[in-house]
């Protein structure tokens, strides 16, 4: 589960630097607007404060959602003050919902209510945890995120002159921010609790890619290089100096204070280990991390086991691709020619992966009409990882506005277009299908859109579901009328593999003492990867222990649900309806969405 943090899907990371954009259209139909929200009102009213208080607390995230009241606001969230201000607010906000009786509430009702108890409860349980000494790592954090707010291009608005000046105050709190988080890292430092060595390198040289000495060289003034034509002279002159003293005086040294401490203090604290398994309280904390990134109640062994399990049937499958393409060799051999053989590496330019990337999205619109009845109006754009975090980034999708002013997008890194791969990791049919579309895009947009859902599930997200639906997109190529080369399809095959292989890996590090190069090494042998994209894969798990599990659990679990309701429903089973009836609650644990889609198969009977 990901509440404190925008919702976003495989490391959300918005836009920083000038990027490729190619524009798309919103898919298919829209979807209808639905109504306001009709729970009982004093339901309904605790809803919509515990939302407002939400805001109020994480007012980045407020900005991620279209709702602007908050946008000069950055709190120093590494306080023990504003931690303690969170438990009272979570705490709070429990005891007002159990004042309830669940079995007199309307059936939706009980589902708001089922979703709401289980955050409140998850994300109590995790303050028992020493995550926050852990400020932020390499592959996501506050420092990242300012540059993708700051730079023009992503969720904070740059249209007027008080938005101009309204990111200038939210500057004003990150030097705070830093001191505070250098001194969380300190006290981990004392406690034992900090982080892997091979993380710190890959954090330091992110900070120092914000330090400049011309301010014009920085991502931050992309807003000044855009200057709306119709801002008076006086406000040009002011905001261009305004910007660059907060670059060279704010910005700037916040950067090099954290680099420098890092550098000088933190890394040769740093662990040689690589789970939390070594840490101080590290095996509780990671068997948390399991149940909230998979909302259930698995035990690491028993994820452990699935994972072997589905590497095994996923490398019986890729054997039987490999005979029929008639290929000579073993399947490593196999991984090794589809890493090495130019005939996958079409493109020359950038320009051109885009393109293949909306040649897909256009194959597939007939027969998408087909499996949805409801589509998403926010528009949907695909666009290059910018240039500073493309070495460390995956392909990612970050979410649009409600209200559809801002283009859902989906970023592809990448290093070198000659080099860019169309069936290794990422597959190419196959991640467009996990991240852009039909995953991310019509599952957060769908959600987003719908205005009957109170706003903690408008714009709340929980990784097995999310995650889980994207994995399960992956499934729905043939259908979709895609997968049709067996090197795609072997591609598909191992897209799956990556992700059953992380219910090995994760766990093994975290809870098996695996090393970071036995989880690289065991990643390597069993899918299609470069050596470079599995270390970075694997020091992604290190930093952000369960969450990669999520896809493959939630995943499971949907495949699960459309087998059995096909058995049940027989003739009566429409794939459209069930799609639409997944989608249209938005994200929720996957017991509570258990309980709903049996009650939808029950009324199709």
């Amino acid at each position: 589960m990901r509440r404190l943090l925008p919702l976003a899907t495989c490391l959300l990371l918005a836009t920083a630097a000038p990027a490729v954009a190619q524009k798309g259209k919103p898919s298919a139909k829209p979807a209808a607007t639905a109504a306001k929200p009709s729970s009982p009102a004093p339901l309904a009213a605790l809803f919509e404060a515990y939302s407002e208080g939400q805001a109020r607390l994480f007012p980045l995230n407020a900005t991620s959602q279209g709702d602007y009241r908050y946008n000069d606001q950055l709190p120093n969230d590494q306080t023990r003050a504003f931690r303690q201000q969170q438990q009272r607010f979570y705490q709070q906000y429990l005891a007002s919902l159990q004042k309830f009786d669940r079995a007199k509430l309307a059936a939706e009702d009980q589902v708001s209510y089922d979703i709401f108890k289980y955050e409140m409860e998850t994300v109590l349980a995790g303050f028992q945890h020493f995550r926050w000494m852990m400020p932020f790592g390499q592959a996501g954090g506050l420092p990242q995120s300012m540059a993708q707010y700051g730079s023009g291009t992503g969720a904070q608005p740059f249209k007027t002159a008080k938005d101009y000046d309204n990111w200038l105050s939210r500057v004003h709190g990150f030097t705070a921010w830093a001191d505070s988080a250098i001194g969380n890292f300190r006290q981990g430092m004392a406690r034992g609790v900090v982080l892997p060595k091979a993380l710190v390198a890959k954090m330091i040289p992110q900070l120092d890619a914000m330090v400049v000495t011309d301010p014009t060289k920085s991502v931050f003034y992309g807003p000044i290089a855009k200057l709306p034509a119709s801002f008076s002279e006086a406000d040009k002159t002011r905001l261009t100096s305004a910007y660059q003293q907060a670059i060279l005086t704010e910005l700037v040294p916040a950067y090099q204070k954290l680099s420098a401490f890092l550098k000088n203090e933190y890394l040769p604290k740093a662990r040689s280990t690589s789970g939390f398994a070594d840490l101080p309280g590290g095996p509780a904390a990671y068997r948390y991390a399991v149940q909230a990134a998979t909302t259930t109640t698995k035990t690491p062994e028993e994820i452990y086991q699935t994972g072997l399990s589905e590497v095994k049937r996923l490398r019986t499958e890729m054997e039987a691709v490999k005979n029929q393409v008639g290929f000579q060799g073993d399947l490593p051999a196999f991984f090794a020619y589809m890493k090495n053989e130019p005939k996958f590496r079409p493109y020359k330019t950038p320009q051109e992966v885009l393109d293949g990337f909306e040649a897909i999205h256009q194959r597939m619109l007939p027969n998408l009409k087909k499996m949805f009845g409801r589509t998403p109006k926010t528009p949907f754009e695909v666009r290059q990882t910018e240039a500073y975090r493309a070495s460390s980034a995956s392909a990612q999708y970050s979410r649009g506005s409600a209200d559809g002013t801002r283009a859902g997008i989906f970023y592809v890194p990448i290093l070198d277009a000659t080099q860019y791969n169309i069936t290794s990791l990422p597959p190419m049919e196959d991640v467009f299908l996990h991240e852009a579309i039909p995953g991310h895009h019509y599952q957060i947009s769908l959600q987003q859109e719908n205005t009957s859902l109170p706003k903690f599930r408008r714009f709340g997200g929980y990784s097995a579901f999310s995650e889980g639906w994207g994995l399960y997109c992956e499934s729905l190529g043939k259908e979709l009328g895609l997968y049709t080369d067996p090197y795609q399809y072997a591609g598909s095959l191992g897209g799956e593999m990556h992700r059953a292989i992380r219910l090995v890996v994760d766990v093994g590090l975290h809870a098996k003492g695996m090393t970071r190069e036995e989880a690289i090494k065991y990643m390597l042998d069993n899918e299609v990867i470069s050596e470079q994209l599995a270390t970075a894969e694997i020091e992604r798990y290190m930093g952000n222990p369960g969450q990669a599990l999520s896809y493959k659990v939630g995943q499971l679990k949907l495949l699960e649900m459309r087998a059995r309701y096909e058995k049940q429903l027989g003739s009566k089973f429409s794939l459209g309806a069930f799609h639409d009836e997944l989608l249209v609650g938005g994200g929720m644990p996957l017991a509570v969405l258990e309980r709903k889609m049996d009650a939808w198969a029950a009324r199709q009977r």
